[in-house]
């Protein structure tokens, strides 16, 4: 992700053959992505969106200043996983006890007891949860889910979380539970 930038969106396949093209809004209210104005990817082009239909967007690049619609499904699917930013300023700040994920990002994971455990990384959001991305020195990278159980304390003011990490993971369906029990 660029400095500064927060990620709203991401385009995703074309839909039909008018140049419109799925599109994953991470903001709260998904329809508000187009009201931040112009988006942009990481190579800094801009582009603006135009809801067509539930999650279906007409998408139009800033060339030269002016809006030039994508037109056809060739040129739509090109911008298949787009990711869209913008600038972090453009965002209200959050509200009190509360942070953007993007936050997150360079504190200090400590445990229950206050080790330093490593730093957060990243954070991964493929739509079935959150979760957390902790590098730690000498070892491999740790990830955890973003729930209160793994991360029970958020102190973006005092630049760290408390990381629980669970002693054992059972994967439903995978036989474990049989394995746990014996």
């Amino acid at each position: 992700m660029p400095e500064g930038q927060i990620q709203l969106g991401v385009i995703g396949r074309a839909h039909g053959v008018r140049g419109w093209v799925r599109v994953t809004s991470h903001t709260a209210d998904p329809t508000a992505l187009t009201a931040y104005g112009p988006l942009h990817d990481e190579r800094g082009r801009q582009f603006t969106l135009r809801w067509k239909g539930d999650g279906v967007a007409e998408v139009s690049e800033i060339i030269g200043g002016a809006p030039v619609k994508v037109s056809d499904r060739t040129a739509a699917e090109k911008l298949t996983n787009t990711r869209l930013f913008i600038d972090r300023s453009a965002l209200p700040p959050a509200e009190e006890d509360a942070f953007y994920l993007a936050d997150l990002i360079g504190l200090a994971a400590v445990d229950a007891s206050g080790a330093a455990v490593g730093t957060v990384a990243v954070v991964h959001d493929y739509g079935a949860g959150t979760s957390l991305e902790i590098e730690r020195p000498g070892a491999s990278s740790l990830i955890l889910p973003f729930t209160h159980a793994c991360v029970p304390v958020v102190d973006i003011a005092g630049g760290h979380v408390v990381v629980i990490t669970p002693d054992e993971i059972v994967v439903p369906g995978s036989g474990a539970e049989e394995d746990a029990a014996a």
